[in-house]
Parts: structure tokens; C-alpha cells; sequence
């Protein structure tokens, strides 16, 4: 099988780290790739928002199968185009992909299933802002109503500070979701999706905010940890059969099935499960960390969802013990991050690429916010984190930061339901 992940992130990194493991696929191309995944693949510079270049690239290589991993061009059609070229495509359509493409689209899809999602009102005009912002809070999230990278969402006990991101984005022309504060602690879980079949990953947890004790602006996010030692199975099974089902055949009801990776993002609370956010393909940097655990083969279990065969794949197996992801980012992130720094160690076993790229010496550089993801395995959450953080110290990048207690709070059993 000849595979070509459209990306150039950690997350797709670690898809073409999955795949290679696979004895099914002969044959790995990127697009565009990174320094890292040269390693692993072919990487081609084509622009991943232009359906007419990928699906002429998959043509040209005779993909057998295309795995697409940013949401912009699975919001902008690429999945539809491949799929009307009879290429197998994991990755929703245009229609599903906005489950994230549009938080009020997310919303009433829920509304509709009968999913349990914080209370929520979309300002378009910014003269109803303070009206509306009086009608939350004291603890404000807003969220730009569109595709912002992780980073379009503002929780905030600071009126003014939520005021000031809500009319940033109006501004920009982006309506606004306010929505009312779930407290708990966050879970991230991947499903593949075929239609009304849902097959769930093992659950995550991602870390948004830049600093440690979750200080800061929120990121793309710093780092995450799998599984989960706080979580029941039987909470998981809740977030399957009242979340992920419920949303899978609801979209399927409205003639727009989803096919590919249905990520919820949920606050577990006393009531139980409650949406904060879906993504309408595998998260960065719960991916990395997730997959590292994967022992089926990766190749047979997105095929099977791009071919409509999921329903027919064996139960996942899973590797014992976790995986712990903690991201290295440029200096200044997340604001304009330094870029074209000479990186030390990024070669090394456990270290996946993201924002990075060969210069004209042949050196590796950064070329982004989030540039490396060091992954540490072990036998449980103490020895992973561990040798996370041994790896992480043979890396070095001038003025780079990183998040120190990444996984430490359930390590030190500071969580719980």
C-alpha cells in the first residue's frame, strides 16, 4: 500500500512513524512533509488547500491511499476531490469537516443529538458584545466561530480580556461563540468514524497553556499524556455511547456521514461528559503520544475507514504502560515565534518534527512555533515522563521553551472525577 499523509506537523509525523510500522505499506509520501519526515518518506512541496494539486499528486505517485492531517484543507474540499478522483481518502468531507470548520454548526449538531455541551450564544455584531458578555461569566470563554489553530479560544476570568479577543474577532469579520465555563478535567478522545461506526483510541490528555500550573495564553498545545490513570473505562464507554455515537449518526441522519478522525474534546464533570470542542481530525500533540501505544497496524485501520470496512476491522490492540508528549517551542511562542535557529538532537529516537526545515548547509532549523515533540514510553506515567524529559535535555534550540509538569498532576494523583 503506497500512503500520502498531506501535513507537516508533529501529528503527521507521528502518522507516517505509525504507518512505516505497518508491513502492509510499501511506500510513504508527504506533503509538504518536514525535516523529519524526510526520514520516513517522500516529501513533495505542494499546496496541501489546493485539491487540484493533491489530487494530481496522488495520481502521479498512484496513492493508494491518502490520510490528510491539518482541518484547513479537509474544511476546504481536499477529502470530496480526492474521493471524486476514486482515490481512498481518510478525512471527512467539506460538509463534515464542519464539526470544526464552525463551532455554531458543532453546536447544533449537538443540540440535535442530544449531546451535553456548555450553554452557548454566537454575537455577530459587535453592539450586542457587552449585553451578551453580561450574560456569562465570571468566568468567560470565547471562541472565534472558525479555524484559528487552537489558539481562537480565550477562557478568562477577566471581563475586559474576554471583551478585547471577542471584538478582535469581529473585527476580523468572525462572529463570536460565548459559552458558559465547564469545570473538570479535560479529556481528549479519538474515534475513527465510518458512517454510524465508531471505533474509539485510547483517551488523552492535552495541555493548551504555555506555562506551567496551565499559565499563560493558550497554545496549540505543550504537551499530553495516555492513557488516562483517573479515568474509568466506564466513563470512556459514556463518552462513546452518549457523545460520539450520538454526533456519528446524527451527521450521517443529515446526509454528510463522517468518515476519518472524530476528536472530542470534553470536560468530565459530576454530571458526567460535556463537549467543550470537536476537531474533525487526529489532535497535535495528543497524536504523537497516542500512536507510540498503537500495536495494531495503522495502515489496515485508516484504510478500513476510508473503504467503509471499519465495522469488519479486529478489536485495536494496545502496547501496556504510556506515552508522555512534550512540545519544544521557539522562542516567543505563541506570539511570532524566532525562526531559522540551527537545531541540536533532532534526529535522536523519540523525536518527532514539526515546525522545522533543512536550510541551504543541509542543517536542520526551526521554521516554526511548535518545533519538536519529544514521546517517552514506560511502563507507566512515572518512567514515561521520565524519559520524555531525558530525551528532551539532548535537544537544544536557542531561546526555546518547553512545559516542565507535563502529565505531572496525574502522576502525582492531583486528579480526579
Amino acid at each position: 500500500m503506497r500512503v500520502l499523509v498531506i501535513g507537516s506537523g508533529g501529528r503527521e509525523h507521528a502518522l507516517l512513524l505509525g504507518l512505516d510500522r505497518d508491513p502492509a505499506v510499501t511506500e510513504l509520501h508527504a506533503a509538504p512533509g518536514n525535516a523529519g519526515t524526510a526520514a520516513l518518506a517522500t516529501n513533495h512541496a505542494v499546496d496541501v488547500a489546493s485539491a487540484d494539486a493533491v489530487v494530481a499528486l496522488a495520481r502521479q505517485i498512484a496513492a493508494d491511499l491518502v490520510v490528510i492531517g491539518p482541518e484547513v484543507p479537509l474544511v476546504l474540499g481536499v477529502a470530496d476531490a480526492l474521493r471524486a478522483a476514486g482515490i481512498d481518502t481518510f478525512g471527512p468531507s467539506a460538509q463534515a469537516a464542519q464539526i470544526e470548520g464552525s463551532k455554531a454548526f458543532a453546536k447544533d449538531v449537538m443540540a440535535a443529538a442530544g449531546v451535553r455541551t456548555a450553554r452557548a450564544e454566537i454575537v455577530d455584531n459587535p453592539a450586542e458584545l457587552d449585553a451578551a458578555l453580561d450574560r456569562f461569566g465570571p468566568t468567560w470563554v470565547v471562541k472565534d466561530d472558525g479555524l484559528a489553530a487552537g489558539k481562537g479560544v480565550v477562557v478568562t476570568a477577566d471581563r475586559a480580556a474576554a471583551r478585547a479577543h471577542a471584538a478582535d474577532c469581529l473585527e476580523n469579520g468572525h462572529p463570536v461563540l460565548l459559552e458558559s465555563f465547564l469545570d473538570g478535567p479535560e479529556v481528549s478522545l479519538f474515534c475513527l468514524v465510518d458512517g454510524e461506526t465508531v471505533v474509539p483510541l485510547l483517551p488523552a490528555q492535552d495541555h493548551k497553556r504555555v506555562g506551567d500550573g496551565d499559565k499563560g495564553p493558550n497554545t496549540g498545545g505543550m504537551g499530553a499524556y495516555t492513557p488516562l490513570p483517573w479515568l474509568p473505562q466506564s466513563m470512556v464507554d459514556r463518552i462513546v455511547d452518549e457523545v460520539c455515537k450520538p454526533v456519528a449518526a446524527e451527521l450521517v441522519k443529515r446526509g454528510t456521514p463522517f468518515t476519518g478522525l472524530l476528536y472530542a474534546g470534553l470536560a468530565i464533570d459530576a454530571e458526567g461528559p460535556a463537549v467543550v470542542e470537536f476537531n474533525c481530525r487526529f489532535g497535535d500533540p495528543e497524536t504523537q503520544g497516542v500512536l507510540e501505544l498503537l500495536e495494531s497496524p495503522l495502515g489496515e485501520a485508516l484504510a478500513a475507514t476510508a473503504r467503509g470496512t471499519l465495522a469488519e476491522l479486529p478489536p485495536l490492540r494496545w502496547h501496556d504502560g504510556a506515552a508522555v508528549v512534550v512540545v519544544l517551542a521557539a522562542e516567543n511562542y505563541p506570539g511570532r515565534p524566532r525562526i531559522g535557529d540551527p537545531i541540536t538532537g533532532a534526529g535522536a529516537d523519540g523525536v518527532l518534527h514539526a515546525g522545522t526545515a533543512v536550510d541551504d548547509r543541509g542543517e536542520v532549523v526551526s521554521a516554526g512555533g511548535r518545533v519538536l515533540s519529544v514521546v517517552g514510553r514506560g511502563a507507566d506515567l512515572t518512567a514515561a515522563r521520565a524519559q520524555a524529559y531525558e530525551r528532551l535535555a539532548q535537544v537544544k534550540l536557542t531561546g526555546s521553551h518547553f512545559r516542565t509538569d507535563i502529565g505531572k498532576a496525574a502522576e502525582d494523583g492531583a486528579i480526579h472525577l
